[in-house]
């Protein structure tokens, strides 16, 4: 399994990204999936994720009001939408896949990376400054 993100680039202070998760070949609506990022020279961060069954939501402090995580099962895809870019958000961007995020109560799981069998290579995003 082959997780492929995509969609990052460069982006102005206050600007707007659109990171897409796909996997051909891959039900990706059986998984919960996340975001996750590491900056050069960083330990890796957990940023977003949505549940299995897509009933919950979880965001990092850094993610909360600026970024939106989304999923389209017609499209086999995870969005995440990132708003309002600052320098610090530069980093290689990675999407997992793993099913222990089922339900809402299951949030304490959603942010560890420990959660997700299934990883995909980066895109890099960098905010200008």
């Amino acid at each position: 399994v082959q997780l492929q993100a995509s969609g990052g680039g460069l982006a102005q202070p206050g600007g707007s990204l659109r990171l897409s998760c796909t996997a051909p070949g891959f039900g990706m609506h059986n998984f919960a999936i996340a975001w996750f990022r590491q900056a050069s020279g960083k330990e890796r961060e957990d940023i977003a994720a949505i549940s299995v069954r897509s009933d919950d939501t979880y965001y990092s402090e850094s993610a909360k009001g600026r970024f939106t995580i989304s999923r389209d099962n017609a499209e086999n895809a995870v969005y995440l939408q990132m708003n309002s870019l600052k320098p610090q958000d530069t980093a290689v961007y990675y999407c997992a896949a793993g099913a222990a995020y089922y339900h809402k109560r299951d949030r304490y799981l959603a942010g560890s990376p420990g959660s997700y069998d299934y990883w995909g290579r980066g895109t890099q995003v960098t905010g200008l400054q």
